[in-house]
């Protein structure tokens, strides 16, 4: 810990620096409160303390400029623990919920404390009262919620910079950092799976997956909130084991700067104290391990809202510092606007909040060096202060427009909790997007269901009906199937509905509208046929999303079929359910090669890759269209009748990828009957030979064959595609 210099001796300071500063004299302190009447910087000595060493009174005429309150301590240096005391009105009425009892997490602390919490208990208000949260409590102990951590910013990165590969060549692996690795703890090298890791359910422990990462070749990783949460919020319990659920996922932030302690290694309780900044460390060690090894880091990032919660919630950082002015508050200023499902919304437009967020987003991206962000339901950042859109958000266009962050990926989901829906029409020029209708499309078309084919169509070639319109490219749809709300694609297809009972919530949570098919069994099936028919699903999935236009998003373990037992919303199960089993990583071997072979296939071909939408046209070199449509007769396909059968002929001369060679010519087949079917094959336009490249209605290894080993097929004019497959053909480079 950071020894409390004696005297303790203060000046002014400078409000231009938010948050703790080193200087060389000491420790800067700055932090916002407009309605605050005195704010006061409390020091501590141990993590736990309950009441500060040293309170430091600011002074309203000294130690304010404008509505920054600052300070400077002499001789405070690295690993000083420090939280903030506000004093103001506590009118509720009026949205001001001050009071001078409760310490305050700095919004721009850089690192918390770790163990211990118990925020549920941190009220500004006496839960005893009859007028609950109109009372003012008087207790005072800060044991219940972390310090904040100076932090020395100063660290090795080996010549690090962000990788920032463009959209179109990613392939995006979502995980969470906890569950990626959790149940390796104590256990031996798992036969097909990842090297034994030393650090599970850590930053450390990402960084020991490298080896596997690279095997199945994905670039980036998309890591579930890592900002500092409450983990072990507790809320209800497991109706069948009886044990306190958690809060796993993280969407629940409580400091935006900090990255979660818990996912840092620490080597006992006590070097935990004496070393409270080690997470920033260990997350930017594994940025750099990760950047070594040529993978990206994409940070879900939750603006929307707070861990305070409603007004019954705790009071914790923004609440006590200017509650009027971080939040969205209700006509009736007692209450909040709720369009996050979770009890409070950002005032994300608000000058003060937007900064905060652009400040934040900043130092991710220069002191943390991550590749990008995905921004966890991005339409509340388009509402304003009374949660109206807007049509030109500022945040959101500032973010997309300011020259720091020009080159990092930015990924919306363009819907909230609220009503909106944004999808195809997130405002903000570059924004990419999650892309459910891809997601149900797909899957409804490999469910079965009348008339999927056209939808099909415009998915798989990049959704030109969403993007295409504002000028947006392939690349801005993030293409998934699964994502961590929902099945994984071993439950998509392994159950007909939702199993989340041991969320302790009746089953009510979760999405109710899968598209989902056991394929003749509920849950786990030791029976062939049973397992057959999922495998060949599971390949018919894993085969779209990589040979579609657009960005393809993988959720973690789908390639060894991960199982969440059937529950479609594991964001309390901290447990067997929430980690990744890699026992069946030595049983599902098949679908990791098909998977790997496939994101190498994609790599290899820019045909799959392009950056413009297809035109149908021709040019004049040799009269072929970039993209044509069959039916399986080899006809032009009646769009309005068309069904569970699609083709299409892709031109790979046409795939307008700057410094890239042609590509071969692809005939791609889809079959999503329950019969087999001979697809006709229109005769190649330069009568080239057409090989077959995939099958997904082949035993393995035969499902997926390396260029150098596909021959030309004995009939030219037909290919036979078993019941719910897809086959891929090529053409030798023109």
């Amino acid at each position: 810990m950071g020894k409390l210099p004696s005297p303790v001796i203060v000046t002014s300071g400078n409000p231009l620096r938010l948050g703790a500063t080193l200087t060389p004299e000491g420790v800067n302190f700055s932090v916002f409160s407009r309605n605050a009447s005195r704010l006061f910087l409390c020091l501590y000595s141990r993590s736990h303390d309950e009441a500060p060493a040293e309170e430091i009174a600011l002074d309203p005429v000294k130690n304010r400029t404008g509505d920054i309150w600052h300070c400077h301590v002499q001789g405070l240096g690295p690993n000083a623990l420090y939280l903030w005391r506000a004093e103001g009105p506590f009118e509720p009425g009026r949205g001001h919920r001050f009071n001078r009892n409760r310490p305050l997490v700095d919004p721009y602390a850089k690192a918390l404390t770790d163990g211990g919490w118990d925020l549920s208990r941190a009220l500004a208000y006496d839960p005893d009262s009859p007028d609950k949260d109109l009372s003012c409590s008087e207790h005072c102990d800060d044991s219940l919620i972390p310090k904040c951590v100076v932090v020395d910013d100063d660290f090795d990165w080996e010549g690090d910079a962000p990788l920032n590969f463009p959209l179109k060549d990613c392939v995006i692996y979502e995980t969470h950092v906890r569950g990626l690795t959790r149940s390796l703890l104590g256990r031996k090298k798992v036969p097909e799976g990842p090297p034994p890791v030393g650090h599970p359910g850590t930053y450390r422990g990402v960084a020991e997956m490298i080896g596997y990462f690279k095997s199945l070749g994905v670039t980036s990783l998309e890591l579930l909130p890592i900002h500092e949460f409450d983990s072990v919020e507790r809320f209800r319990r497991n109706p069948r084991t009886g044990k306190l659920l958690a809060n796993f996922w993280g969407y629940s932030p409580l400091a935006f700067f900090a990255p979660k302690a818990t996912y840092a290694y620490v080597d006992g309780e006590a070097h935990a104290e004496a070393d409270p900044a080690r997470p920033v460390r260990e997350f930017k060690h594994m940025v750099r391990e990760l950047h070594k090894a040529g993978i990206e880091v994409i940070l879900d990032v939750v603006f929307n809202h707070t861990a305070e919660g409603s007004e019954l919630g705790p009071t914790l950082s923004f609440r006590g510092l200017d509650n009027s002015i971080y939040y969205i508050l209700d006509e009736d200023r007692r209450f909040y606007k709720n369009f996050s499902g979770c009890g409070n919304t950002m005032n994300c437009n608000h000058p003060v909040t937007r900064t905060l967020i652009h400040d934040c987003l900043r130092y991710w991206v220069a002191h943390m060096h991550v590749d990008g962000f995905r921004f966890d339901l991005g339409s509340i950042l388009g509402r304003d202060s009374t949660g109206q859109l807007l049509e030109n958000p500022p945040v959101i266009e500032s973010i997309a427009e300011d020259p720091l962050l020009r080159d990092t990926k930015i990924i919306a989901e363009a819907w909230d909790a609220g009503g909106a829906y944004q999808v195809g029409s997130f405002p903000g020029g570059r924004w990419a997007e999650w892309n459910d209708k891809y997601r149900d499309d797909i899957r409804r078309f490999w469910k079965g269901e009348k008339g999927a084919a056209m939808h099909l169509a415009t998915r798989i070639t990049g959704s030109s009906d969403l993007y295409l319109r504002d000028g947006r490219k392939p690349f801005h749809s993030i293409n998934f199937i699964t994502a961590h709300d929902g099945f994984t694609l071993n439950d998509l297809v392994s159950y007909a509905k939702k199993h989340n009972e041991e969320n302790g919530e009746d089953n009510r949570d979760g999405m109710d509208h899968n598209w989902s098919a056991n394929n003749g069994a509920e849950g786990e099936s030791d029976e062939p046929a049973v397992e057959a028919r999922r495998n060949r699903q599971v390949r018919n999935f894993l085969a779209t999303i990589l040979l579609s236009i657009g960005t393809p998003m993988l959720l973690g373990g789908d390639e060894i079929r991960r199982t969440q037992k059937g529950n479609n919303n594991a964001y309390c199960q901290d447990n067997e359910t929430g980690w990744y089993d890699w026992e069946r990583a030595a049983e599902h071997k098949d679908i990791f090669d098909f998977c790997a072979a496939l994101i190498r296939f994609r790599k290899a071909h820019p045909a799959f890759r392009r950056p413009e939408f297809f035109t149908g046209l021709d040019n004049d070199s040799n009269l072929l269209p970039d993209i044509t449509w069959f039916d399986e007769q080899g006809r032009p396909p009646h769009w309005e009748s068309i069904n569970l059968t699609l083709s299409a002929l892709i031109d790979g001369s046409k795939t307008e990828v700057s410094n890239e060679t042609s590509d071969n010519d692809f005939y791609l087949m889809f079959n999503a009957t329950h019969h087999a079917i001979a697809f006709t094959i229109p005769r190649h336009p330069r009568g080239l030979p057409w090989s077959k490249v995939i099958d997904t209605g082949a035993r393995p290894p035969d499902d997926i064959l390396e260029d150098g080993a596909c021959k030309p097929l004995e009939r030219q004019e037909s290919c036979l595609l078993a019941p719910r497959s897809l086959v891929l053909l090529q053409s030798p480079p023109a």
